[in-house]
């Protein structure tokens, strides 16, 4: 309808709402209709105001509240809730004036929301209207009357967050004091209100029935109904009673309603619980008016007493007992016996219908309110009662769920001693009660065990108890008579039914065990059961029947609850509580103990006769709990024989005065003895019940050390020392016995020959082995008030044992240990350190836990243990320690453990035998160890014990110098250190590649234990932390110094990674302010690695160079030079400002002049003094081109003065080390000098650099032999250094350069200098890699690679033409190339597969100048290439191909497995990546090679590759060698770039020094190799991929069009456009933007025009040829040189420019008269170029050669194509 911005209707001002309306109707009638409230009628709105008029609330509301309240009258739901909730927030945060406003029209919208169907709602509205009675307060007061119904109606909601919500509300707005008041206030509105929804209401009436569906009408007015009639409750309750009288009339009115009465037989539960708990509100507050209506009350109630819905049940019981108590004849309106008694009955006899636990408890209160005339005759009744009662036992419910059995036997001993007291005397009711009711019932639960969890046995020891005390304390000698013939009947039925069930052979187990329990119960003279209950309220009947409705009241505050009855007075039960309590009563006494005996000898004649375990089980039971000499007399019998025999004489003695021992040794022992029960428990009871018969522990110690001398067997013993552990009753007997020596030392004889398993044969099977361990544990493990259970002396011993055989596990394999005791060992250990909490460990204790902890600290490969082993012992030795540290006293101070483990460790850290996994297994232990000493309560105990960890100084020092020194390589290359003296070892042995150096591992270990103090924020004194920090970064900076370090060292690092244990974790756990200072002294004493240290963490920010400026402030310090001072300034320079550098240098150089021969060469001379001018010149602070000149004539000088200094074509094994440090600072300065020296130089200037360096190579060329002494491989590389740093220099010359220069010196350079260099280098580079063919860059010994192989790469052609190398000519060797060409080839080709990069790129730049010069030696001899053959193919050169097909089989084993498109990354350095360099650098080669051969031999070559397939692996390879995107590193960051650059756009840089970029090399180069094979061999590409599988195909198309299609095309066009070729009558022109070539041909008046379109994924789709213009040319001929044109581009390897020459030439033959053959319609074939020249002398016509052998071996004829006549 109508839209929103839809336009409105002319004169139609706003839009239409209901508001409008009402307000209309209102101005008509003068007020709002009647549908708005509830009544049909005007008269009805008395409690649901109308509004007068829409008009007033927009004058009167505020516009917001306004909005809200329209929102509250929509239907939908979620705009009610939110606008309720919405309405809630603007009462809170609106003024008091604003919401007042909304008060007139609250009500109505209150009373018809509170009863809105959703939940929700209702209950918003409640918290909506709390917070309105907040802010209003005492202004609600007008419209109270309007809305109380409705408000007490929501207090009663079914759903309870809301009721809450409600009373919240209420409570709000009057205290607790008042509410009575204000529901007086409205006591009338209210009575309306709810009588009406009671009454008059219908679901049709309270929902609209067009709109509301009829479930949901319904389900509104049931919850009306239900909260009705709980309002009114709550009304009756809340009134004072000086008010009810007001309301009598009303409430009579309702009650003369039969639709009232109707609703206690409502099918809706809950209107029928509101029901009845608003009738037991009437009974209590309005009882005359509910006595007037008795007619209707009776039946209503009493008539559904076998309601059995769980929501009905507790107020219809209720409301039975309000009945029975208000209206006293409410029987002369039912039939008890025909209408309510039998369904009593039937609801008792089915359980309650799983509602026991709520309907019996007023069973009792029931039966005691019944007058006598109903139950008459009364043996009849209360039999048929009592009989139901019983019978609702047997259903399932009752049997399974404990609280209903509960219910139902507390109610059946309730009812039944209230009829005993009721009916004492009367015989027949008596014999009733006992004869077929109690022992029957007693006789039923004996037989089911499932019901005596109810307690039966202990309410049957209560109705006793107060049956005996009546009968004690009763003065009527009838009564007392009476009682005492109740109790003589019961037991003597008791003791017949208890003798049946004893008095079997095979007597039923739970009938047995039924029998003990309930002896044991009545043997306790006080009951367990009140003991147990919860009560809150207790009902007691008195003889005489007291006022009712007291009674009730007090029954019904304990609602819900199983509460007892009795019928005892308060008085006696506190007289038996008092007096009573551990005194049996005599009336008990005499028959129990009867009964007893009488059980007792039955048994052990089944036990004697049939040897029934059954009977022997209960005598067990009997025993324990009716221990005396009279029972065990009636066990012995009459037998004659009293004398145990063969027994000390004490013994015997005591066997005689006690029958209980007789029958221990007569008896029970041989009972234990004679079947090794697992579970005799039993017998061991019996044992202590004969203990418990003797006089004294003396006697007790006496016969339980004989019996543990020879008769006990293990599993006895175990059995009698763990129920001791169970029961300090128990253990009280034997404490001296098992303090005792002879249990001591059977123990100590037991774990020895556990330990060394030399047991018994009858004891070697498992289960007796894993018992002994047992009960060796137990006697351990057990402690009774902090003490041990055997004596400690004994303990000590034990311990002794396991610790001997623990300490026997390392020589012991695997295999052994697996089967050995070490398990139950960690078992026993473990439960004895885990137990022993207030005891104090003992030497021998400390001493395993020593061994346990170093088995768990040391590898399996030493303890040869398994892993399910380790395990159980670092358990064990962590509960040890955990029991140590909690220890109290000084204790700490004197654990001999903590000082064992401390010294250990330190032991094993410095003793290198660890490998990593030893390292990590001993790191492990420790972090385990430290975080259980933090658990102790001071934590100064974890810092003695790093301290005890801790090497002092001169330890230190020597595993400092322990350290293999290779690590001074690096520093010493790359210039970071100099040194000038021989401090070399040997490389790593072969025995310290298996094991860490001590260093290591001790800087790891204390690294560990301080992290984990720092982790707990323990301070640790003595700078042990920077001590230990610094030497841990001693070690973390000797590893990072090694060149290719070995596997152990990178693990070292990787593992102390993974831990956590670094600088910058310590920096932040700790305060490390004294580290830095500690790391300059030592710096400054010992330089070396301490020096890097600081310069690595300035480098990596761990710390900052303000905080290392106050160290090196007073530069002056640093002077007289000493190598401390010397390496700590080398490290410093790279972070030195320009000036603290000239500061430095001012130092210097004064000091470089006049120096003796002597001093020139010491630290303290030239040589440290130029070392720190390198320094700092190397990082270019110094730009003072006078000062370096000056330098370099000081240098000069010494040149001239002690030209011996300078080692120049000399032998170096006799020079000295000192002159080899000078000798390297000077070279190195001539290559700084190079780089930053901007000023030009005189000729003698340059004259003696160049000889100089000249002069360094011949030393370095003649002492090759000498390279691996450090030095000298150190002079080497800074000789080659400045070679290169030359070549580079004259190699970068301008001509604005080149004027600075002195004249000539370019020509001398290239005639002779770089001659020179490169006739020394190129030999030395081919005997270099001939002697070793490994030869990895990042080895120190091949440090000289480097800059030679970069030297190298400067060569000329022509020097590199002009080198003479020794002959290397293979035979067989197909090849165009003269000797001196082949033999350089021959020598360095092989070079590429060679394992070093350096060599491979700088053979890689000397070949590619090569390769343009090789194919004209090919084209010379092209002829030799015939027509006649087929398909001719020439081989690029051979030694390339024959090192191609070497490296395709190393590739095969490196990426073969690889499917294509997936990304292999290679690692930079690897032998993979060396082989994968080689093989894409030899492809560069090769395609350098193609592209400078002319198009015939283009053809030839292409044609071979072919044939080998090469191409084809090289393009599997390039698509798992390129990376998915190709950008190029920079260009990564610059999104926003429209054509970023990628690896096909870069030109590729191979430098050899530079690694930086190292991971990019291999995919770089791969890119330029398929950049280069589509550029120059696209149509051998194009075959490959055309013939590849689909998924290939995919991949190959979409890289290439993203990445290389635009690239390639966009150079091709320029190559068009940029061509200088010329073409007589033919014009070429190119389009860019259309990727377009348009050849026009023009030959006189005829004019041809072509345009060549390349395809998106150019080259690999194939390039379309259209035509333009066609003037003068046949349809046939036109399309045969389309077809030519469009044939070259597709199949041959050329550009477009080419192709088009070639198409022209054909074409001009054709004007020129020579025929096209007839076979390729062409005139110039295709591929080789050739014109037609074989003719067939029949016809005439001339064929290409190539094409008729073509046709003659396809066709397998010799016919002519044409004329079919034989070809001659």
């Amino acid at each position: 309808m109508g839209g929103k911005n839809k336009q409105r209707t002319k004169g139609n001002l706003r839009p239409s709402n209901s508001g409008r309306a009402a307000e209309l109707l209102a101005k008509e009638q003068g007020t709002v209709p009647g549908f708005i409230g509830f009544g049909t009628s005007q008269s009805d709105l008395g409690y649901v105001p109308a509004i007068q008029g829409a008009e007033e609330i927009d004058s009167l509301v505020d516009s917001d509240f306004r909005m809200v309240l329209r929102k509250l009258s929509k239907k939908d739901v979620t705009t009610k809730l939110k606008a309720m909730q919405e309405f809630g927030t603007m009462c809170t945060e609106r003024e008091t004036e604003i919401v007042k406003g909304v008060l007139p029209y609250w009500p109505r919208i209150f009373c018809k929301i509170s009863l809105d169907h959703d939940r929700r709602v209702r209950e918003a509205t409640q918290q909506a209207f709390e917070k309105l009675i907040l802010k209003v307060k005492k202004h609600l007061a007008p419209y109270l009357k309007s809305v109380m119904g409705y408000w007490l109606m929501a207090q009663c909601d079914t759903y309870t967050p809301a009721a809450c919500a409600a009373k919240d509300a209420f409570e709000a707005a009057f205290p607790p004091s008042k509410q009575p008041e204000a529901i007086a206030f409205c006591k009338d509105e209210i009575t309306i209100v709810l009588q009406d929804h009671l009454l008059k209401e219908t679901p049709d009436t309270l929902s609209d029935p067009q709109t509301v569906p009829e479930e949901e009408r319904e389900a509104k007015f049931y919850r009306v109904v239900t909260c009705s009639l709980l309002a009114l409750k709550k009304l009756l309750c809340l009134l004072p009673d000086n008010e009810l009288d007001s309301l009598e009339e009303k409430f009579k009115s309702l009650l003369s309603q039969n639709k009232f009465w109707k609703y206690g037989k409502h099918n809706v539960p809950q209107i029928r619980s509101a029901y009845f708990e608003l009738v037991s509100a009437l009974c209590q507050r309005i009882p005359h008016l509910m006595k007037e209506e008795a007619s209707k009350v009776s039946p209503s109630v009493l008539l559904s007493i076998d309601d059995s819905d769980p929501v009905v049940c507790p107020a219809l019981w209720e409301a039975v007992l309000y009945t029975l108590t208000t209206v006293e004849d409410c029987w002369l309106h039912v039939n008890a016996k025909k209408s309510v008694f039998p369904k009593l009955s039937t609801v008792v006899r089915d359980g309650g219908r799983g509602l026991a636990t709520v309907i019996y408890p007023y069973l009792l209160p029931f039966i005691s309110k019944l007058p006598q005339s109903i139950t008459d005759p009364k043996l009849d009744f209360f039999k048929n009662f009592l009989t139901s009662l019983v019978a609702g036992m047997a259903t399932e419910r009752i049997r399974t769920s404990f609280s209903e059995c509960s219910a139902v036997v507390s109610a059946f001993f309730e009812c039944l001693r209230f009829i005993m007291q009721q009916n004492l005397g009367e015989e027949e009711i008596e014999q009733m009660l006992i004869n077929d009711q109690l022992i029957p019932f007693i006789d039923t639960v004996l037989k089911d065990p499932g019901l005596q969890h109810g307690q039966l046995f202990n309410h049957l020891a209560e109705t006793l108890s107060s049956w005996e005390a009546k009968a004690d304390i009763e003065k009527d000698d009838k009564m007392v008579q009476n009682l005492e013939n109740v109790l003589f009947n019961f037991w003597e039925k008791l003791s017949e039914i208890c003798v049946e069930k004893i008095n079997e052979p095979k007597a039923d187990v739970k009938s047995v065990l039924g029998v003990s329990n309930l002896l044991e119960v009545l043997q306790k003279p006080k009951s367990s059961l009140k003991s147990n209950k919860k009560k809150n309220g207790k009902v007691r009947f008195a003889d005489q029947t007291s006022e009712g409705n007291k009674e009730i009241e007090k029954y019904v505050s304990s609602e819900g609850e199983n509460s007892e009855a009795s019928e005892l007075p308060t008085e006696s039960e506190s007289f038996l509580t008092n007096n009573s309590s551990d005194i049996m009563s005599p009336l008990r006494k005499k028959p129990l103990e009867d009964l007893v005996c009488k059980l007792a000898e039955m048994s052990i004649n089944y036990v004697n006769e049939q040897k029934s375990e059954q009977h022997l089980r209960f005598l067990s039971t009997l025993l324990d709990s009716f221990s005396s000499s009279q029972v065990f007399k009636m066990l012995l019998g009459d037998e004659k024989e009293n004398i145990v025999k063969g027994k000390p004489l004490e013994i015997t003695k005591l066997a005689q005065k006690n029958p209980a021992v007789q029958f221990l040794y007569r008896k029970l022992i041989g009972w234990l003895n004679e079947d090794q029960r697992k579970d005799a428990g039993f017998l061991v009871d019996i044992l202590y019940s004969a203990l418990c018969c003797c006089d004294s522990d003396v006697e007790r110690k006496d016969v339980l050390d004989d019996l543990t001398k020879e008769d006990l067997e293990w599993n006895s013993l175990h059995q009698v020392i763990q129920k001791a552990c169970s029961s300090s009753d128990k253990h009280a007997l034997v404490t001296s016995w098992l303090k005792g020596n002879i249990l001591g030392e059977k123990l100590v004889a037991l774990a020895d020959g556990l330990c060394n398993k030399k047991l018994e044969p009858t004891l070697s099977s498992d289960s007796h082995f894993s018992e002994e361990w047992t009960l060796l544990s137990l006697v351990l493990s057990q402690h009774v008030k902090n003490d041990y259970l055997i004596g400690e002396v004994y303990v000590g011993r034990i311990i002794d044992k396991l610790h001997e055989t623990l300490y026997k596990t390392k020589t012991l394999s695997e295999a052994e240990n697996s089967d050995s005791s070490v398990s139950f060992i960690c078992d026993v250990a473990y439960n004895y350190f885990s137990s022993a909490k207030g005891c104090l460990l003992m030497p021998s204790s400390e001493d395993l836990l020593l061994t346990l902890f170093q088995l768990c600290a040391q590898s399996k490969e030493k303890t040869h243990l398994p892993d399910f082993l380790i395990c159980k012992l670092k358990n064990t030795w962590l509960s040890g320690v955990n029991l140590l540290v909690h220890q109290t006293g000084s204790t700490h101070k004197q654990s001999t453990f903590l000082h064992s483990s401390a010294l250990w460790l330190k032991t094993q850290a410095q003793s290198s035998s660890l490998d990593n996994t030893s390292l990590q297994v001993l790191l492990s232990a420790v972090d385990d160890l430290l975080n259980t000493l933090l658990e102790s309560e001071g934590t100064y105990l974890l810092g003695v014990y790093i301290g005890s960890v801790m090497p002092n100084n001169s330890e230190w020092e020597e595993m400092r110098q322990s350290l293999p020194i290779q690590w001074l390589y690096r520093p010493l290359l790359e210039g970071r250190l100099s040194l000038n003296y021989e401090c070399f070892k040997t490389d790593f042995k072969e025995q310290d590649t298996k094991t860490l150096p001590s260093h290591l591992c001790t800087s790891a270990l204390l690294s560990k234990m301080i992290f984990v103090a720092l982790k707990k924020k323990i301070v640790l004194e003595n700078n042990v932390l920077e001590k230990i920090i610094a030497e841990l970064l001693y070690s973390l900076q000797w590893c990072e110094e090694l060149d290719n370090p070995p596997i152990f060292v990178t693990g070292f690092c990787e593992m102390l990674q993974k831990m956590d244990i670094t600088f910058d974790n310590f920096r932040v756990l700790g305060n490390t302010a004294g580290l830095l200072q500690l790391l300059f002294n030592r710096s400054r004493e010992n330089g070396t690695l301490w020096s890097l240290i600081i310069a690595k963490l300035i480098l990596s920010r761990s710390i900052s160079s303000d905080e290392v400026k106050p160290h090196y402030k007073r530069k002056e310090s640093f002077f007289p030079l000493t190598e401390g001072n010397l390496h700590t300034i080398q490290s410093l320079c790279p972070f030195l400002s320009k000036e603290e550098k000239k500061e430095f240098s001012a130092q210097c150089i004064p000091a470089l002049l006049g120096w003796t021969k002597e001093d020139l060469c010491s630290t303290d001379g030239g040589f440290g003094h130029l070392a720190i001018f390198n320094s700092c010149l190397q990082t270019r602070s110094i730009d003072d081109g006078e000062l370096l000149h000056g330098i370099l004539k000081i240098i000069i000088s010494w040149k001239k003065e002690h030209e011996d200094i300078f080692l120049f074509s000399c032998n170096l094994s006799e020079a000295s080390p000192e002159v080899l440090g000078v000798n390297i600072e000077i070279i190195r300065f001539l290559s700084l000098f190079l780089k930053y020296c901007s000023s030009p130089l005189a000729q003698s200037e340059w004259d003696f650099i160049m000889c100089s360096m000249l002069a360094w190579l011949e030393t370095t060329n003649e002492n090759q032999a000498l390279c691996s002494v450090p030095l000298i491989q150190l002079f080497a590389c800074v000789s080659c250094d400045l070679a290169c740093d030359l070549s580079a220099f004259f190699d970068s010359t301008t001509l604005d350069t080149i004027g600075n220069l002195p004249i000539n010196l370019i020509s001398e350079w290239k005639e002779f200098f770089s001659q020179g260099i490169h006739s020394l280098l190129l030999p030395l580079l081919v005997t270099v890699t001939g002697e070793n063919k490994d030869l990895s860059e990042t080895s120190f010994k091949n440090a000289m690679l480097k800059p030679m192989c970069e030297t190298l790469t400067y060569i000329s052609k022509d020097q590199l033409l002009s080198q003479k190398l020794p002959a290397k000519l293979v035979a067989g060797q197909k090849t165009n190339l003269p000797e001196h060409l082949q033999t350089l080839l021959n020598t360095l080709a092989p070079l590429l597969l060679f394992r070093a990069r350096p060599v491979q790129i700088a053979v890689y730049h000397m070949l590619f100048k090569l390769m343009p010069e090789l194919p004209q030696y090919d084209q010379d001899n092209l002829k030799s290439y015939g027509d006649e053959e087929e398909e001719p193919a020439l081989s690029p050169p051979a030694v390339l191909m024959s090192l191609l097909s070497t490296q395709e089989d190393l590739l095969e084993n490196v990426l073969g497995c690889v499917p294509v498109g997936q990304i292999v990354t290679i690692k930079p350095l690897s032998e993979d990546f060396c082989y994968v360099l080689g093989y894409l650098l030899t492809w560069k080669l090769i395609l350098t090679f193609f592209k400078a051969a002319s198009s015939q031999l283009r053809a030839l070559y292409s044609m071979y590759l072919r044939k080998t397939k090469s191409l084809n692996k090289l393009l599997y390879h390039l698509f798992r060698l390129m990376p998915e995107n190709p950008t190029y590193g920079e260009a990564a960051i610059e999104v926003s770039n429209k054509d970023p650059k990628t690896f096909f756009t870069e030109e590729l840089q191979l430098s050899i020094r530079e690694t930086t970029t190292l991971p990019y090399h291999i995919p770089h180069l791969a890119c330029s190799v398929y950049h280069m094979t589509l550029k120059d061999l696209p149509a051998m590409v194009r075959l490959w991929w055309n013939s590849s599988e689909k998924r290939v195909f995919n991949i190959v198309d979409r890289f290439t069009s993203k990445y290389v299609s635009n690239v390639l095309s966009f150079q091709e066009i320029s190559s068009v456009q940029t061509s200088t070729q010329l073409f007589n009558g033919m014009t070429v022109k190119a389009r860019a933007t259309t990727r377009e070539v348009m050849a026009t041909y023009t030959i006189e008046d005829i004019v041809i025009e072509l345009i060549i379109q390349l395809p998106s994924n150019y080259p690999l789709g194939s390039i379309t040829v259209e035509s333009g213009k066609r003037v003068g040319v046949a349809v046939q001929q036109w399309r045969n040189w389309m077809l030519q044109l469009s044939t070259y581009l597709t199949h041959q390897n050329g550009s477009i420019m080419e192709g088009l020459a070639l198409w022209k030439n054909n074409v001009d033959k054709r004007f020129e008269g020579v025929e096209d053959c007839m076979i390729c319609f062409s005139v110039i074939h295709g591929f080789n170029y050739s014109l037609p020249k074989k003719a067939c002398r029949t016809c005439k016509k001339k064929f290409h050669s190539a094409c008729l052998y073509k046709w003659f071996t396809s066709s397998n004829k010799s016919t002519c194509p044409l004329c079919r006549e034989t070809f001659f």
